[in-house]
């Protein structure tokens, strides 16, 4: 009878990280997020991660380690660009977890203008992760109160003349 365990979900975007430890990273993010793995598939090597499918905080996470004898002998790059955002009911309690777990602080949390108390770490692996909770009553008050004024309208040049530059 075939396996009938999802090796990822069936719609929507899914992050798919590559990774340079995927057992360390499977632990990282059991511990600091409360993932949940549903599925993990070993390499032939019985060190590397081919595959892995994680649950945090009720959405999918994929993973894998590097394979470079796959990608033309090349590692993969550091991660860069891209910030994996998790929202929680409780920031202060997910981003301490995530720090004792062995992530580094990227930007401290703070009570942010659009009614979030945010902040951002730099996980083991070199992604970074903004953990985020909706502030309540006062304290959502206070933080909208302080936003920037809103961006002021591009003033059109005048036009050059033809043929001038």
């Amino acid at each position: 009878m075939p396996d009938k365990t999802p090796m990822g979900p069936e719609s929507g975007v899914t992050p798919h990280l590559t990774v340079k430890d995927g057992r360390a990273a499977v632990d990282f993010y059991k511990k600091a997020f409360g993932a949940k793995a549903v599925f993990i598939a070993p390499a032939a090597d019985g060190k590397r991660l081919m595959h892995a499918h994680l649950v945090i905080n009720g959405s999918s996470l994929m993973l894998a380690d590097d394979f470079p004898e796959h990608m033309g002998g090349r590692a993969t790059p550091p991660p860069a660009a891209v910030t994996l955002h998790l929202q929680v009911k409780n920031a202060d309690k997910t981003f301490a977890k995530a720090v004792d777990a062995g992530a580094k602080v990227k930007m401290p949390l703070t009570d942010m203008f659009w009614g979030d108390r945010y902040g951002q770490i730099t996980d083991p692996f070199g992604h970074t992760w903004s953990i985020a909770s909706t502030l309540k009553g006062a304290a959502r008050k206070a933080a909208m109160a302080a936003a920037p004024p809103p961006p002021q309208p591009v003033k059109k040049s005048a036009k050059k003349k033809a043929g001038k530059h």
